[in-house]
């Protein structure tokens, strides 16, 4: 199943909008992504969140998880379908 976004692509985003917003970001914060298993999905808004690194968490569950006192980083999250 294909979700046909705008201009009917099937991609959220393109590089100059994605440039767009990192302009929009200090040039130091770092860059997190979700993921798990395989392939290559679409991602949802970014936004800045607060994480925590734990490094010895299990592949799946990610070395960076959500903690208000943690860091600001910039999270590219991939979009989830129901499928």
């Amino acid at each position: 199943m294909v979700i046909t976004m705008k201009n009917n692509s099937p991609f959220n985003f393109t590089v100059g909008e994605l440039i767009e917003i990192l302009n929009q970001q200090p040039k130091d914060m770092p860059v997190v992504v979700s993921g798990y298993e395989n392939g290559y999905e679409n991602f949802y808004q970014p936004e800045v969140k607060k994480v925590k690194h734990l490094p010895d968490n299990p592949y799946y569950d990610g070395q960076f998880q959500i903690d208000d006192n943690g860091i600001e980083v910039f999270i590219l999250e991939r979009e989830v379908r129901n499928d």
